[in-house]
């Protein structure tokens, strides 16, 4: 079950990438991160509070870590995401964010001395080969050609951000319900996004509510909010932040499919080449063949 919500998280990302790219130039990078919390805290609201209220002492207890949490997956990472698709490319930021199965891991040994074994080493490494594979259309060489920029850094930023969020989830109070979880640091993400809000609209920076931005606000609220932070908690509860890591990498094949679907783009050998890859490195990672006669 873990794996099936890590693909489901992943799926419901890679279409935030492709979005918020795409709605770049009609959605200013702060409007859209508030829209988008204001309406999953909305929705939050709707599913939970009778379960906040009879949880309020446990949510007191651990307010600090759920301070943290809010200001580290609701304000920084999407803060810093949204900035930086106004300067780069998708696949650029999907080659950046691609580093955050090696941020956690990196992370998790810093604060937790959590170490991975040899064999999931080596999965995180095949995996982000297939991810450079993509990437690159078959030929490594091109990625010589790409060049970065802040918005690059940006992503970068977002990614050590994010990574630092999911090696924490280790302190997950045990009797929080995850929908409780979810609307604390949504409260306390979204009093972080505000001032920085306030500053864009100060600069003029504002948007039209057509179809397109409507439709735009209402998928990352739902489906890049509300189910994926519920789907990648309890996944990372589950499994641990360094299995789970290595299925960021599913984001470019996703985005790959999204770009079939959507944009009629076609199928190519590189694209299959990398989907194996990827999948054989997050096989290796998560899991472990027994060896015959023992349990």
């Amino acid at each position: 079950m873990p794996y099936l919500l890590l693909i489901l998280t992943t799926l419901f990302w890679s279409g935030n990438f492709v979005l918020s790219r795409g709605m770049h130039a009609a959605i200013p990078p702060m409007a859209l991160s508030f829209w988008r919390w204001a309406l999953a805290l909305l929705i939050l609201l709707c599913l939970a509070h009778r379960r906040l209220w009879t949880q309020r002492r446990l949510v007191r207890d651990h307010a600090r870590f759920i301070a943290l949490q809010g200001l580290l997956g609701v304000t920084g990472f999407n803060t810093l995401l949204y900035l930086a698709m106004q300067h780069t490319t998708a696949i650029n930021a999907v080659l950046v964010n691609s580093c955050i199965p090696v941020l956690i891991v990196v992370f998790s040994w810093l604060l937790y001395r959590e170490t991975m074994r040899p064999r999931q080493c080596l999965g995180v490494l095949v995996s982000l080969v297939g991810v450079l594979s993509i990437m690159a259309k078959g030929d490594m060489a091109t990625l010589l050609q790409v060049s970065f920029n802040r918005g690059d850094l940006l992503v970068l930023a977002a990614a050590a951000v994010w990574a630092l969020y999911s090696s924490n989830l280790r302190r997950y109070p045990p009797d929080l319900h995850p929908l409780v979880y979810l609307m604390a640091i949504t409260v306390v993400g979204l009093a972080g996004i505000v001032p920085l809000y306030l500053l864009e609209l100060q600069a003029g920076k504002t948007f039209s509510l057509n179809p397109a931005a409507l439709l735009t606000i209402l998928y990352v609220a739902v489906f890049a909010s509300v189910l994926a932070f519920i789907f990648w908690n309890r996944a990372v509860r589950a499994i641990g932040a360094n299995k789970a890591g290595p299925f960021v990498h599913l984001m470019p094949v996703f985005s790959t499919i999204l770009a079939v679907l959507f944009l009629g783009e076609t199928l190519a050998w590189h694209h299959a080449q990398g989907v194996l890859l990827i999948c054989a490195g997050i096989v290796l990672t998560t899991f472990r063949v027994r060896k015959a006669g023992r349990p």
